[in-house]
């Protein structure tokens, strides 16, 4: 039984990753290669050079890539949702009541 033939999965639980990116970046890119896509049909159809519209197309292309090769890199599987959750956190509470404080400082008193 030790030599199975069937082969043990260790990726159980691991983020699903493409040559290097992770989980929702594949997405990002999917969507934006498929916008890049309808950008160059609109330029097309518009009678822009085709040159132009490759040349334009091929530099935002890239551009996309290393942005969010850079993005996943940076923040991993769940940093960019947390840096976005983050910010969504007030910095200052502000209350006019006295009365929230007091109920507070009572609180810390009981324990």
């Amino acid at each position: 039984m030790s030599n199975s033939v069937y082969q043990i999965n260790k990726g159980i639980n691991k983020p699903v990753e493409f040559r290097g990116l992770k989980a929702q970046y594949i997405w990002y890119l999917g969507g934006g290669l498929v916008t890049l896509l309808i950008i160059f049909a609109i330029m097309y159809i518009c009678g822009i050079n085709i040159f132009f519209c490759l040349f334009v197309i091929v530099a935002l292309g890239t551009a996309l890539f290393l942005y969010v090769y850079r993005l996943s890199h940076r923040y991993g599987e769940f940093g960019l949702m947390k840096k976005i959750a983050h910010k969504a956190v007030p910095k200052v509470i502000k209350s006019y009541s006295i009365h929230l404080l007091k109920k507070s400082l009572h609180h810390e008193k009981s324990f």
